[in-house]
């Protein structure tokens, strides 16, 4: 196996260092965020950092860079409170990931990609149309996290949408018929397939 000492890390390109520490973490969620400013400019972008925080109440989180340079994403929702989260599946790969592009405020990423959004229950964020899971969040709180200038956003899950064909019985989601994707690195996209699940463990 290749060993990469803290030295070598330090002084690699600064690329390559990006592209390996982004994908040692191993496969990572793909996600769209959707907000809306409050001039009414919708915004769509993509992340790969949401994460679960609890069950009851449904919490997900999310960490965003440092705030050095203007995050659209979160400058609308912490302003209106709300957003939506949104998977990514294997027919908008390519719209999706050139959410990534550091377009102005005022221009919206749904004008120069073909993702479409779409509104529901008079819910104020934007959801991406066709994607399978939609979910309706509310700002709940952050963290400063200090050792690098980056920052923890706690949402509140407040309505989810879920095609029918992939919510199963027992409430598990079924990500593999949904085709959707998942995230190694920063700009590889891979469509994992479901292969068993497991029951709830016990001591033996």
């Amino acid at each position: 196996m290749t060993h990469i000492s803290n030295e070598q890390l330090d002084n690699f390109h600064h690329l390559y260092r990006i592209n390996l520490i982004n994908s040692c973490s191993g496969y990572k969620s793909a996600n769209l965020l959707g907000t809306k400013s409050p001039d009414g400019i919708e915004n769509v972008a993509v992340f790969s950092s949401v994460t679960h925080i609890g069950s009851n109440p449904p919490m997900l989180g999310f960490f965003l860079r440092p705030t050095t340079v203007m995050r659209n994403t979160y400058e609308n929702l912490k302003a209106s409170g709300y957003y939506t989260i949104n998977h990514i599946h294997q027919n908008i790969l390519e719209d999706a990931h050139h959410t990534s592009a550091k377009y102005d405020a005022e221009i919206s990423e749904f004008d120069k990609t073909r993702l479409i959004s779409e509104y529901k229950n008079k819910f104020q964020a934007p959801f991406v149309k066709h994607a399978p899971i939609q979910l309706a969040m509310e700002y709940v709180e952050e963290y400063d996290i200090k050792a690098n200038n980056t920052i923890l956003v706690v949402g509140k899950i407040v309505g989810l949408y879920i095609k029918d064909d992939i919510l199963e019985d027992d409430g598990f989601i079924n990500l593999s018929k949904a085709q959707v994707a998942t995230i190694n690195g920063l700009d590889g996209y891979a469509v994992p397939e479901l292969k068993t699940r497991f029951g709830y463990q016990r001591p033996k």
